[in-house]
């Protein structure tokens, strides 16, 4: 099977690109690294072009896309060919698509139970300075989290297709997968839900207090906290989760358990229950996880 890199970016549709612009930069410490009038605005939190783009929509606030980045072009290529194959229809992206995303050769497909579009890459655009953080020492974009209503058969298709690992999971409630072989303990979870809509994007930061000082920025700058601080039991990880401007969940995290390639450990089956969620007995705000529509997108056929 095809092997990636990373979560590359996530992209996300919001109300009012002028006020979420300022919020990415300036609240949540995103590097700008361009915005257009009537288009998208590209942040950064390490030397790729971007992380996260934000595109205005009239539509509701939610997840457009997520993108991997593969370890090559071969890599890339196999997938293409093993997508084709299971009959997902893979499209590739046009020429002054790309140019906008700064992105080589790149592909799309639906994944058939959320309708969520993956996208799949190997190439974009290096950014020779350094990201420089504005205040939350943001080391990489972590990871993504989507609510399901079938988790099973998300899961099937995330493993089976897609080539990700199970890292721990709560039955048919919840599970914390790794896009093979990267060895942090999830770039994506899947949460049973009513409904398909994103749960979280989660950003990855270098410093403890980071956590600390990032909560008391958030409630002196009047934004909603959704979570936390408290500590997850599947990744070991400090989090603390705050809202945007359209209510989407965003988490800072510190720490996370990385699961080595060769000889890596079994998934768990983690007790039901919400100190697995927060060993600290914390309880998330009812607004937490709660906004952010996927973008509708005509769905594939599948041959598992």
């Amino acid at each position: 099977m095809f092997r990636y890199k990373k979560i590359g970016y996530v992209a996300l549709n919001v109300s009012n690109i002028k006020k979420s612009t300022e919020f990415y930069d300036k609240m949540v410490g995103l590097q700008l690294v361009e915005e257009n009038e009537n288009g998208p605005s590209f942040f950064r939190c390490s030397n790729d072009h971007h992380n996260i783009v934000l595109y205005p929509s009239t539509r509701e606030p939610g997840i457009k896309r997520v993108g991997f980045q593969m370890e090559n072009d071969a890599e890339l290529d196999l997938a293409y060919r093993e997508f084709v194959k299971r009959g997902l229809q893979p499209v590739e992206v046009e020429k002054d698509e790309l140019e906008e995303l700064k992105q080589g050769r790149t592909f799309r497909i639906i994944e058939p139970n959320t309708g969520l579009e993956l996208e799949y890459y190997s190439k974009m655009m290096h950014i020779i300075k350094d990201f420089v953080p504005r205040h939350t020492k943001i080391e990489r974009l972590g990871h993504v989290v989507l609510n399901v209503q079938d988790v099973e058969k998300a899961l099937d298709f995330f493993t089976e297709v897609l080539n990700f690992r199970v890292s721990d999971h709560l039955g048919d409630n919840a599970v914390w997968i790794r896009c093979f072989p990267n060895p942090l303990h999830h770039s994506f979870a899947l949460i049973k839900n009513k409904e398909n809509k994103l749960h979280h994007v989660n950003f990855m930061v270098t410093d403890i207090d980071d956590i600390g000082i990032a909560r008391n920025r958030i409630l002196n700058g009047d934004v909603p906290v959704a979570f936390g601080p408290g500590r997850h039991e599947p990744s070991t990880s400090i989090f603390f989760y705050f809202l945007d401007p359209d209510e989407m969940t965003l988490e800072y995290s510190f720490g996370m358990e990385e699961i080595p390639e060769e000889n890596g450990r079994d998934a768990r089956i983690l007790e039901p229950g919400p100190l697995t969620l927060d060993r600290w007995g914390g309880k998330p705000d009812p607004k937490f996880a709660s906004t952010g529509k996927i973008e509708e997108k005509i769905k594939s056929s599948i041959n598992i």
